[in-house]
């Protein structure tokens, strides 16, 4: 049985695959970079696929083709997301509505996806939220909203869906060293302004963020259902030592 990456060539879902590979598990790579997904694919000799996550047809479509060239699934791992750091008065229309999009909207696809290929033999699903969603953050209004709403979204469809085995989870990281971050931990101010609300003091890394992925996504773990899981360095729910 295989695994579904979505966002395959983000930091996180990179960092997964490699993972996975190494272990011997079959995975099927899904972006909408065609050239980096076969750079990777041909690495790891596993399969890849441009997905439409505007709509529910495409990101089915892509995930039944992945069933029918690995011979089935047990998990699929949605990594795809964004950062919007903004205060709501200076957020546009557009931007809320695109940060929805691609944080909340395509992790409901994906959760549709997931219970018709899962439906028959179950598997695990894993989401990511932030720890933003749980604690108030200043500027992450949108991103909050969004991914407070695949926090829910998780919890309804792991009840659902539980008769049919199918597991739902959520990885909430703090700020994680990724290609997607790095406006923030590459520039001095941002990166000590963040680096001050964790209290380990440290940024996350993405190995460290799949190494999770895996984890939830393993059969041996699957009386674990409806669970969101911080991976933050305390961000979530840790208050930092203040500087005299």
């Amino acid at each position: 049985m295989g695994t579904v990456i979505f966002g395959a060539t983000g930091s996180v879902g990179e960092a997964l695959a490699r993972r996975l590979t190494q272990r011997g598990r079959p995975v099927w790579l899904l972006g909408r970079d065609a050239g980096r997904l076969e750079q990777l694919a041909n690495e790891l000799s596993a399969g890849w696929s441009v997905v439409d996550l505007a709509t529910s047809a495409g990101v089915i479509d892509a995930v039944n083709v992945a069933n029918d060239r690995l011979g089935g699934l047990s998990s699929l791992v949605n990594c795809v997301g964004s950062v919007l750091l903004k205060a709501a008065h200076l957020t546009s229309d557009e931007e809320f509505q695109e940060t929805i999009e691609v944080n909340l909207s395509s992790s409901f696809r994906v959760v549709k996806a997931a219970a018709s290929v899962l439906r028959e033999r179950g598997g695990s699903v894993v989401l990511f939220a932030s720890a933003a969603a749980e604690v108030g953050i200043m500027n992450h209004e949108a991103i909050a909203a969004a991914k407070a709403g695949v926090i829910g979204l998780a919890r309804s469809a792991a009840s659902t869906y539980a008769p049919r085995n199918i597991r739902f989870n959520v990885i909430s990281p703090g700020l994680v060293k990724s290609k997607m971050t790095s406006r923030i931990w590459q520039q001095p101010a941002a990166a000590a302004s963040s680096l001050d609300l964790h209290a380990l003091g440290r940024f996350g890394e993405p190995e460290q963020i799949a190494s999770l992925a895996e984890w939830l996504i393993t059969p041996e773990n699957d009386w674990i259902t409806g669970q969101v899981i911080g991976v933050d360095g305390g961000l979530g729910h840790v208050l930092p030592r203040r500087k005299a």
